[in-house]
C-alpha cells in the first residue's frame, strides 16, 4: 500500500478540491474588467490601482448548511475570512458590508451578532449591507474593502522560491466542520497584530507572492497559487506544521491517516502559503515565530506544472496543471508590487 497515493486520492476526492474545481467553469468566462484590475481573476481580491497604491475588494458567500447550523460562527467567519483575503494580498481592511437572507428572526440576529463580534475584535467597521428576513432559508455573503501599498499576489511565485506555510496552531476544531478556529478565543490585540504582519512583509519587500489557506486546504491553496503563477512545486509533507494532538507521519493507523487528511483539508482562521525568495525566507519565518505562529519551509517552487508530494522515501503526483486546470486561472506576468 502506498499511503502517500492514498492521501493524494483522498484530497482530490474531498469537498474542498471539488468546490474549487467548480471555479474552472466560471473564471474563463469572466473578463478582465475592461483592464481596470491590477491582477487577473483568480487572486484573493480584486485589485484596483489608485493614487496611494491599491484598493482591494474581497467577497465570500457561505454555504447554506453552515449558516443554518452555526449562524453566529457563520457571521463571525464571513468577516474573518474576508479579512484574511485582504491580508493575503498585503492589505489592511477599511470596512465591511454584508447581505443576509433568513426566514427566522433569531437566526438573523445570530448572524448579525457574529459579524459584529468579528468586526469589533479585528477593529474593522461594519458600515452597511442588505437584509431579507422573509427568505425560505439562511444565507450570507460578506464583502470587505481594503487598501495595500504593495501587493502579495498569487501570480508572482518564481522558480527557486521557498514555500512557507504559516498557520496559527493555538486553536481547536469547530466540529463537525473542517474549520480550525484560532480566532474566537484569542485576544483581540493579538488578532489585529497577527493580521497586520502580512502587509508589513509586503511593505518591507520580504514577500510578494502568496495566498491564504482556503477551504481547499493547504495543498489545494498551493495548487491555486501555482496555477496562477504558471509554476510547479515539490512539497515535503513531513515539514508541514501539525496542530497539537495530530498523529505524526510515522503513525500508520487508519485513524491517524484520517486525522492527517482532515488537517490537510482544513480551513484555518489564520493560515497562509507564501512563495518567498530564498534569501528572505529566514527573515519571514522569524517574524511569524516572534508572534507565536508556526511557519515552516515545506518545499520549493519549480518550473513546470506538477505538484509533487514527498514523504520519506515515497513520492506522489497530486496534480499536473498541464493535464487539467484546477480553478481555470489565466497565467499572467507577476503583479506590480509597488504603487502603479
Amino acid at each position: 500500500m502506498n499511503r502517500l497515493e492514498d492521501l493524494a486520492d483522498a484530497l482530490r476526492a474531498g469537498r474542498g478540491f471539488r468546490h474549487k474545481r467548480d471555479l474552472a467553469a466560471v473564471l474563463p468566462r469572466i473578463g478582465s474588467s475592461f483592464g481596470l484590475t491590477a491582477v487577473p481573476n483568480g487572486d484573493d481580491c480584486a485589485v484596483l490601482p489608485d493614487a496611494d497604491g491599491h484598493l482591494l475588494l474581497a467577497i465570500e458567500g457561505l454555504v447554506q448548511d453552515f449558516v443554518e447550523a452555526m449562524p453566529w460562527f457563520a457571521g463571525y467567519s464571513g468577516v474573518m475570512v474576508n479579512l484574511s483575503d485582504i491580508a493575503a494580498m498585503g492589505g489592511r481592511p477599511l470596512a465591511v458590508v454584508d447581505a443576509l437572507w433568513s426566514g427566522e428572526h433569531a437566526m438573523a440576529q445570530q448572524l448579525l451578532a457574529g459579524m459584529q463580534a468579528a468586526c469589533e475584535r479585528y477593529g474593522v467597521p461594519l458600515v452597511g449591507g442588505h437584509s431579507n428576513l422573509r427568505s425560505t432559508g439562511g444565507q450570507l455573503a460578506v464583502a470587505v474593502l481594503g487598501r495595500a501599498r504593495r501587493l502579495i499576489s498569487s501570480f508572482a511565485a518564481r522558480p527557486g522560491d521557498r514555500l512557507l506555510v504559516a498557520v496559527d496552531l493555538r486553536g481547536r476544531w469547530q466540529d463537525p466542520y473542517p474549520f480550525w478556529n484560532a480566532s474566537t478565543d484569542a485576544p483581540a490585540e493579538r488578532l489585529r497584530g497577527d493580521m497586520a504582519l502580512l502587509p508589513q512583509l509586503a511593505e518591507a519587500g520580504l514577500c510578494d507572492a502568496g495566498k491564504d489557506i482556503s477551504m481547499a486546504g493547504v495543498l489545494g491553496t498551493l495548487l491555486m497559487l501555482l496555477e496562477c503563477s504558471g509554476m510547479g512545486a515539490r512539497v515535503d509533507l513531513a515539514q508541514l506544521p501539525l496542530p497539537p494532538g495530530t498523529p505524526g507521519w510515522a503513525d500508520g493507523r487508519a485513524e491517524a491517516h484520517a486525522a492527517r487528511v482532515r488537517w490537510l483539508g482544513a480551513f484555518p482562521s489564520f493560515g497562509y502559503v507564501l512563495s518567498v525568495r530564498e534569501a528572505q525566507a529566514g527573515a519571514v519565518q522569524a517574524l511569524f515565530g516572534a508572534r507565536g505562529i508556526a511557519c515552516a519551509d515545506v518545499g520549493s517552487v519549480q518550473s513546470g506544472s506538477r505538484l509533487v508530494l514527498r514523504l520519506q522515501d515515497q513520492e506522489a503526483l497530486l496534480w499536473d496543471l498541464a493535464d487539467a486546470p484546477f480553478i481555470g486561472a489565466a497565467v499572467a506576468e507577476p503583479a506590480c508590487t509597488s504603487p502603479c
